[in-house]
Parts: structure tokens; sequence; C-alpha cells
């Protein structure tokens, strides 16, 4: 109970004070683009086109294509909402940043998937610190998901804000096995910016490291350290690198297994839009 009242006043204050550090920001832009000296149209022609930037009203078709990707779901279950396979979606907006965050992080699944770690955990007697019985499921469980937590709040929130990123994975989706294979390693490295461009995931391996170093609150004494934070910190960054695979292929994996048998037997070609003499 103790680390639920303590996660949830540090999400409350994190999130009053990035909200209103955008507010200013925004407050800031208006009052120097209104400046007599320097307009918008001033500065797109001596600077050439500027980047996109996120809009404050979205289209409503645009809203429609954020709703259904962050719909879809790995064998209909596991969330998969992080994902776009629009690779010039326009950015997230603030809000839509912590939307995402929020989805994702407290979604049925992820709470369950959450539970099933914690009782392999138990089973295991990883995390001696936390005893056994109903108390120790209990500690688990809540550290377990603390990390989902954290983890998600930096890298898929608080970061991206901060640093002016996108949170999603950008999918491929052409070109061959080797080189998608390649590109989607590289996006835990490489991301899109809200400007249009690209930078260093900051994002990513800082939050990767923070959610480690938090961890060591809550952590049983035995299981804290430097070591073993950086151990946790890049175990982490190997699954973020493995989702990305997996939201690479996922949907060619897919459209293999819902591939019926009779697909591959139909006739190809003009010979099988025309009759043979044989049926007249």
């Amino acid at each position: 109970m103790h680390l639920i009242i303590m996660w949830r006043n540090l999400l409350l204050s994190v999130v009053l004070l990035t909200f209103s550090a955008q507010g200013q920001e925004t407050v800031f832009a208006d009052v120097e683009l209104s400046s007599p000296s320097v307009t918008a149209t001033d500065a797109s022609n001596s600077w050439g086109t500027l980047p996109q930037a996120p809009s404050q009203t979205k289209s409503e078709q645009e809203k429609e294509a954020q709703k259904k990707e962050q719909s879809e779901r790995t064998f209909g279950i596991v969330p998969r909402f992080g994902t776009t396979d629009r690779m010039d979606a326009p950015p997230l907006t603030t809000g839509e940043k912590f939307h995402l965050f929020a989805k994702t992080t407290f979604d049925p699944v992820t709470v369950i998937i959450a539970a099933a770690q914690a009782g392999v955990s138990q089973a295991d007697n990883q995390f001696a610190g936390y005893g056994q019985g109903a108390e120790g499921y209990g500690k688990r469980f809540g550290a377990a998901f603390g990390d989902q937590l954290s983890a998600g709040f930096f890298s898929n929130f608080l970061y991206p804000t901060i640093f002016k990123q996108d949170p999603r994975y950008f999918r491929r989706g052409h070109g061959g096995v080797g080189r998608r294979f390649v590109y989607s390693l590289l996006q835990q490295v490489v991301c899109h910016t809200d400007g249009g461009g690209r930078a260093f995931n900051a994002s990513s391996v800082l939050g990767a490291f923070t959610s480690g170093g938090l961890s060591n609150i809550y952590y049983p004494a035995d299981d804290r350290g430097f070591k073993l934070t950086m151990g946790r910190s890049g175990l982490a960054i190997a699954y973020a690198s493995a989702g990305g695979l997996f939201s690479e292929f996922w949907p060619d994996i897919q459209r293999k297994l819902s591939r019926k048998p009779e697909d591959d037997k139909t006739p190809k070609g003009p010979a099988a839009a025309e009759p043979s003499a044989n049926s007249k």
C-alpha cells in the first residue's frame, strides 16, 4: 500500500510539473510569433520550410488513425498500442504521450502479466527478502508492476516530452528481412523527433536506466546496487529491442497464420478466369 501511494504522489507531481512547463512554453512561443519584427512567414522564407509541429487540434481522420493504432493487440490479447505503420505520422502532443503511457500501463493484460511475473518470482524464491506467503507475493507484484509503470512513464511520457521525441515504434513493413531487422534494432538508439527529424533515442535509453535506478527504492537490500541496476537496465533495453522486432514482423506472421490452405491452391493467371472447353 505504501508503494502504491508513493507512486501515485510521484506521478501526480511530475505530470503537473510537465504540463505546467508545456503550457508556459506554448505561451512564450505565441509571444515570439506575434512580434512585429519576426513573423512565422519571415522565418519560413529565411530558413526554409519549418518542421511540422504537433497541431493543437488534429483532424478527425488523424484521431481515428491513432485510435485504431492504439487498439492493436498481438493474438488479440497483448497490447501493441505504441506502433504505427505510418512513417509520416504527425507527432504526439504531450497529452497524447501521457494517454499512450497510461493506456498501455493500466491495461488489464499488463496488470495480469505483472501478476504472472510475481508468481514465477515467488515460485523461484527470487527477491528472497520479500519472504513468502501472501505478503511476499504482494510485494513481488508491487515491484513487478512498479517496474512496468516506471519504465513506461519515463520512456513513453516524461523523457519524450522533455526531449520532444516520439515514443512510438515506426514500422518499416517492407524490404528484406535483414534490412528490417537492422532497422528495428536501430530504433532503440535513433528515434523520430516531434520536429520531423531523427535524434539519439535518449528517451528509451535514459528511461531504462532511470527506471532501473528507481527500483533500488523498493527492491530488497540484497538486490540493490550499481551492478544489479546496470544489469536490470540493460535487460530492459534488450526486452525493448525484442518488442520492436516483434512489432516489425508480427503483421507478416499474422498474415501467414491467417492464410487459408485454399488460397495457396487457387489457380492464378488467365487460365483461372477462362473456363475450359470441356466444361462447356
